[in-house]
Order: C-alpha cells, then structure tokens, then sequence
C-alpha cells in the first residue's frame, strides 16, 4: 500500500532521538530494525568508514499516529552532510509501483537540484531523490520488484 512518511536527519543522535520517540509513541522499529552505515556495501570511490560512523543509523523506522510512519538517518559532518534549520527534514514518497515512483519523481524533479534518479538498491527497493525548485527534500521508495 503507498503512504507517505517523513524522514529526519540527525548529526550522530538518530538512535537516541527514535528510542525517544518509541518511549512516547510505543510499538516497535519497522522494517529492518535499526540498520547501521557498517552493514552498507562500499560505494565506488567513496572513501571508508571510520569505526565511529559505522556504528550510526543508516535507517531506522517507527509507526507512530495513523498509520503515519516516522524514519530516519544520522548525517554527520565527517560525511560532508551539514545540518541546518530546513534541511533536516525530507518527505518519504513510497508508491506501490515503479511506474507510478518514474511518475512523481519525473514531476517533482522537474527544476530540481540534487537528484539521484531512482534505480535497484542493494536493499532490495527502487529508489531516488531529489530537492524541488523549491527547497523541499523528497525521497522516493518502491518495494515492488522488477518484472
């Protein structure tokens, strides 16, 4: 089923704030758990992980209100991420098709700066990312497999 859910980046607190945010809500992490930046494959000419950043939040989600889903990320500076005010906070698309992701990446992505076009990850989804013309972070995730 599509749904919207909405994506926080932290600078290296993200388990601290999501285990908050379980003490208010309650439930459970979804999806994988808390997944770490260690357990992510090496990308091509990125340089590697300190031990220090391999140990912080590379996913996590928690259901919280309505079916509403909270999800989030650290993005330390160590990593060129600078947090402020605005950028902190991303609008998780997550359709059920890729075709319908191709459609409102393709609309939102118009004029846009900052895009990864979507494609297969190792986590198993489709997705891509963009900053609209303007400002709002945008992510887009679909669990449905190649046919």
């Amino acid at each position: 089923m599509s749904r919207v859910s909405t994506y926080l980046n932290f600078p290296r607190n993200t388990e601290e704030a999501f285990n908050f945010y379980k003490s208010v809500f309650g439930g459970e992490f979804g999806g994988h758990g808390i997944m770490r930046l260690g357990d992510t494959p090496p990308a091509e000419g990125m340089p590697a992980l300190s031990e220090d950043d391999k140990n912080l939040v590379m996913h996590i989600e928690l259901p919280i209100l309505g079916g509403h889903v909270l999800m989030g990320t650290d993005a330390p500076e160590s990593m060129g991420f600078k947090l402020v005010a605005g950028n902190n906070v991303t609008i998780m698309l997550q359709p059920e098709t890729r075709k319908e992701t191709d459609e409102l990446f393709k609309a939102l992505s118009a004029g846009a700066s900052a895009v990864q076009e979507p494609q297969d990850q190792f986590w198993g989804d489709y997705y891509g990312s963009c900053t609209d013309k303007f400002g709002i972070q945008w992510m887009f995730n679909c669990s449905e497999k190649k046919s």
